[in-house]
């Protein structure tokens, strides 16, 4: 599986970060060597830029930043190249499924990340996504039939209990397809590592795609190698294995 590798895309709970949400010595040193050597590190999140920023910042990046499962865009200076928000009416329907069912929510705007409460007037905010979180497996089976029904979502997950959704087309691999487009590379270029459902598409179409020894079942199934889990330094051994070069 020897692959130029010149972009490592990395998600980030359950993947680059330990459980403590915090990036380990090893993960850390495994990642300035591959950008010494010139590897492009792009986080690759289901998180917003208001909770990604400061980690990419502290670990010294100079790259694209895929956020929101890739609903945004964002170039090393903190400029929003693209941004896929989600209409109004399918955040008001999903409000409406999540008080019907009494789940556990919360939903991202540009503007705010929200948890345990939710605006009156959603016209007054730019939707990115929404998300479920559901103990119940019925229930839960149930809502992402639901949704995975209709042609404006996509859904996906970042822990077997919850449903995350962005609008149709809206997945990580679309986005790291064009930041490489913008670095002049393909995605057989790219090796990408996660553990969850919004995971695997960039998994898949990566050059290397890495499962977490934590990652949901489905994502190791696609991957072509599994590393340790995230409390485990999982990130920096696949970065060791197969992209630093010996000097």
């Amino acid at each position: 599986m020897k692959k130029q590798i010149q972009l490592i895309a990395l998600d980030m709970d359950g993947t680059l970060l330990h459980d403590n949400h915090e990036v380990s010595e090893a993960n850390r040193t495994a990642i300035a060597a591959a950008k010494a050597q010139g590897i492009h590190i792009v986080l690759s999140t289901g998180r917003s830029i208001l909770t990604c920023k400061d980690y990419a910042k502290d670990l010294g990046l100079d790259s694209y930043l895929v956020t929101v499962n890739g609903s945004e865009v964002w170039d090393s200076q903190g400029n929003l190249l693209e941004q896929n928000p989600l209409d109004q009416s399918l955040i008001e329907m999903m409000w409406n499924l999540r008080t019907e069912h009494n789940t556990g929510f919360w939903a991202i705007s540009s503007e705010k990340i929200w948890r345990g409460e939710f605006p009156e007037d959603l016209s007054l905010y730019n939707w990115l996504k929404f998300g479920f979180d559901i103990e119940d497996d019925g229930v839960r089976e149930k809502i992402h039939h639901q949704l995975s029904q209709h042609e404006q979502l996509e859904v996906s997950n970042s822990s077997p209990t919850n449903l995350e959704i962005n609008a149709v087309g809206i997945n990580k691999a679309n986005a790291l397809k064009k930041v490489c487009s913008r670095i002049g590379i393909t995605m057989d270029n790219v090796m990408a590592m996660g553990d969850s459902m919004n995971d695997i598409i960039m998994i898949q179409e990566a050059g290397i795609g890495v499962a977490m020894g934590n990652a949901q079942q489905q994502v190791k199934d696609a991957a072509d190698w599994i590393t340790t889990s995230n409390n485990e330094d999982g990130v920096a051994r696949a970065i060791e294995r197969f992209v630093l070069r010996d000097t």
